[in-house]
């Protein structure tokens, strides 16, 4: 049994003569909260669609929970969650209702549906807004909604994409707390930020530029690795070097 959550070797996507992702390999441990940061036209997204099972790579290896993503595509997305940099949840929909449509998409049934409702209504400190849409809801309530509904059926790995983009920095520290929790819990964290404060809170952050993971460690060692006390230090000067734009 791997230790690891997630595994790749040399994984890359290429569309036509232009490489997106180039030869990257990564092993991120279970439970750990792994920080996946680059510049725009960097790679990232593209990245995620293959671990995700969204989309097929052009050549290398990668298991995702365990399973293949070349094969088992539709079994990954089973078995993580994913919460996207865009609100994902339905706006005309109340928070009981939207953790009820994607309950019943993740397969809950009536009594496992109903327990983990009231477990999030209660635990998001929503019961007074339970029945309002969620469209009237600022967006640090949304953002804390989207991401337990991102987990409600237990998935061992969940992918947040940019998850705190926009929102106050109380609701940020809140959100990361929140990650912490889950986390403690052996759920591994795949997550990308813009936000060179938050990957600081990251047990191991990657940094990719041009489709290449250029720097990839805990952020004590890469500061000591590149001689600076900030991780936003690090990012500025290996984004520099970038040649190609977004992407």
């Amino acid at each position: 049994m791997s230790n690891y959550a997630i595994e790749t070797d040399k994984l890359t996507k290429t569309f036509g003569e232009f490489t997106a992702v180039d030869e990257i390999t990564i092993n991120v441990k279970k439970g750990e909260i792994f920080g996946f940061l680059g510049a725009n036209g960097a790679g990232k997204t593209t990245a995620m669609k293959m671990l995700t099972g969204l989309l097929t790579p052009t050549s290398g290896k990668a298991l995702v929970s365990g399973y293949d993503v070349y094969i088992h595509s539709e079994s990954i997305k089973k078995n993580i969650g994913y919460m996207s940099q865009k609100f994902s949840l339905y706006d005309d929909l109340t928070p009981e209702e939207n953790i009820r449509f994607y309950g019943g998409i993740y397969g809950l049934d009536g009594q496992q549906l109903s327990k983990k409702r009231k477990e999030l209504i209660q635990s998001l400190e929503l019961e007074e807004v339970r029945k309002k849409l969620v469209g009237s809801l600022p967006l640090g309530w949304k953002q804390k909604l989207a991401f337990a509904i991102s987990i409600i059926h237990d998935p061992s790995i969940v992918f947040l994409d940019e998850p705190t983009g926009g929102v106050d920095p109380t609701t940020r520290r809140q959100f990361w707390e929140r990650i912490y929790q889950v986390a403690e819990k052996g759920v591994t964290v795949f997550v990308t930020t813009h936000y060179m404060d938050e990957a600081e809170y990251c047990d191991t952050v990657s940094i990719m530029v041009d489709g290449k993971i250029e720097a990839m460690d805990s952020p004590d060692n890469l500061k000591e690795t590149f001689k600076t006390d900030s991780i936003e230090d690090i990012f500025i000067r290996l984004a520099r070097a970038a040649k190609r734009g977004d992407r």
